[in-house]
This record gives structure tokens, sequence and C-alpha cells, in this order.
């Protein structure tokens, strides 16, 4: 562990994954951090499929926090290639830990709602995981993992959005084209990348352990369509309620909303509802 001297303003953050969702707007709020890439020609290449990689990058550069965001995250693509789904979702976060234990660092895992199987919704950090796809499968065993190590978090969260390719912007990117959005009939609870890096980085300052759930309200993909339609003032296309065997491979939780009432309780952060979130969207839908 870290000394207390190393958690003030000076603490070096290394976000595993930094051209993602979330990875990137941790790099962009906070100060200092430095960001691995799958991108050759990146500062800090890594290899996620590669343990020596991941070690080496770590004895390297010895952050005191590290935020691991890589994940292979295609549910159909775990389904089809477990092989792959397990050694990123749940080897490379071994190897992670068992860095972040050789030089102190404090390790925030960032996992999913999708370890539940969607059975009652509302889940808690304490309800019991039972993943109904591989997908959630190999998360959860990346869970195990992390919390092998004592100074680890796991950030539970759903339906990350934001400036990259995503449900919402393939959302309005459809109908704005005059296309038909196709929705499952399931609930979550989305929240846009930024709100959930402001989270983080306060979780961060109070240097919380175990489980927390870190997410939006409570919707059905189908109601989150409409709203987005709504508030953007897209006049074009339709959204239809699909059955989710006709067009998905793998098995999805009918209802794996999260609970993120532990984290209204602990942290400063006010979460935005999701019509804001939507707002946030709007400089990016006018240049699709």
């Amino acid at each position: 562990m870290k000394t207390a001297a190393s958690r003030g303003d000076d603490m070096k953050t290394l976000i595993i994954g930094r051209d993602g969702q979330l990875g990137s707007e941790l790099m962009r709020i906070i100060d200092g951090a430095v960001g691995t890439s799958r991108r050759s020609k990146s500062d800090i290449y890594l290899d996620i499929k590669n343990p020596n990689s991941i070690e080496d990058i770590i004895m390297k550069v010895s952050p005191d926090v590290i935020v691991n965001t890589a994940a292979m995250t295609d549910v159909d693509g775990c389904e089809t290639s477990p092989d792959e789904a397990y050694r990123i979702n749940a080897i490379a976060v071994r190897h992670i830990a068992r860095a972040a234990s050789v030089v102190g660092s404090y390790l925030i895992h960032i996992s999913t709602d999708y370890v539940f199987d969607g059975s009652k919704g509302n889940y808690r950090e304490d309800d019991v995981p039972n993943p109904v796809n591989y997908y959630g499968l190999s998360k959860l065993l990346g869970e195990a993992y992390a919390l092998s190590y004592d100074d680890a978090l796991v950030v539970r969260t759903s339906g990350v959005y934001g400036v990259k390719l995503n449900f919402p912007l393939y959302v309005a990117k459809t109908l704005r084209a005059g296309g038909t959005v196709k929705c499952i009939d399931s609930y979550y609870s989305p929240i846009h990348a930024s709100q959930l890096a402001m989270a983080i980085k306060e979780i961060i300052s109070r240097r919380l352990y175990g489980i927390i759930h870190v997410s939006g309200p409570r919707i059905s993909r189908f109601d989150f369509a409409i709203k987005i339609k709504e508030r953007l003032d897209i006049e074009s296309g339709k959204i239809i309620m699909e059955n989710e065997r006709k067009i998905l491979l793998a098995n999805r939780p009918y209802d794996s909303s999260l609970n993120n009432g532990r984290a209204k309780r602990i942290l400063e952060y006010r979460f935005e509802d999701i019509d804001n979130g939507i707002e946030m969207l709007r400089d990016k839908y006018e240049v699709i």
C-alpha cells in the first residue's frame, strides 16, 4: 500500500483502457493520469491478453491508483469466443491485481450489471450474482480476482454511454437516417460516462473498498429510445419492440438494474437524471 503522502494531489493514476468510453473521460478529468492503449503507437501500449505485458507496465509505472476499464463487452462475441473473453475479463484482472499488490497500488476494477440473472432487478451490492451469459460469467470471475487483493474496489455499472458509439448514439443515428430501431424488452440503469468518471474520481479520494454500484435510474431500453427520440427532437424513423430471441445470440437478463443507494449515501457527487444525460449527447448527435 502506498504511503499517505502519495495520496495527495501528486498521485499517479494509471487508466487501463484509456481509449474507451469511460477511460477517455477519466483521462480528461484526472490530473496527471496516464493511460494504456491497445494502439501500437501509443505512449503506453498494452496487450491486455498478455500477462507479462500487464505486469511489466504496472511495475514500470508504479502507480498509486489503477483503474481497470479494459474489457471485452461484446456480449454475443463473448458467447462465441469464450476463451478470449476469459483472458480479457478474468485472467487479465488476476495479473493486474497481482502487480498492484507488488507495487502497492489502490485498484478500482470496473464490472457490470450482467453478473446478475435479471430475475428481480434493483440489485444491491450484497445480492448473489448469477450470470446468464458468458460475458457476465467472465466479468464475475474478474471481480473475484480483483477482490482477492485487499486494497481493491469493484465498481459495478450499467449501460455506460457517452461520446463514443453506444446505444443512445446508435438510436439517434438510426432514427435520423429514417431507419427502425429494434429494442428488446429489458430494463437496466444506464449512466453517462462523464457522470461515472466523476463518481470514480471522488471514490479515489475516499478510497472505498469492496463493491459499489454506480449507475443511473432504472429504465427499459424501449423507453430510453423513446426519450432519446423526443429529447433530441428527431422526427424521422421509428422504434419497435423486438423479441430478444430473434435478434440476439446470448441470453440477456430481463431486469439487471442496479440499486445505487450506497453510492448516493457515501458520495457527494449528485447523479443526473436520464433527461440530463441525453442532453449531454446533443452536441455529439448534431455532428453525426
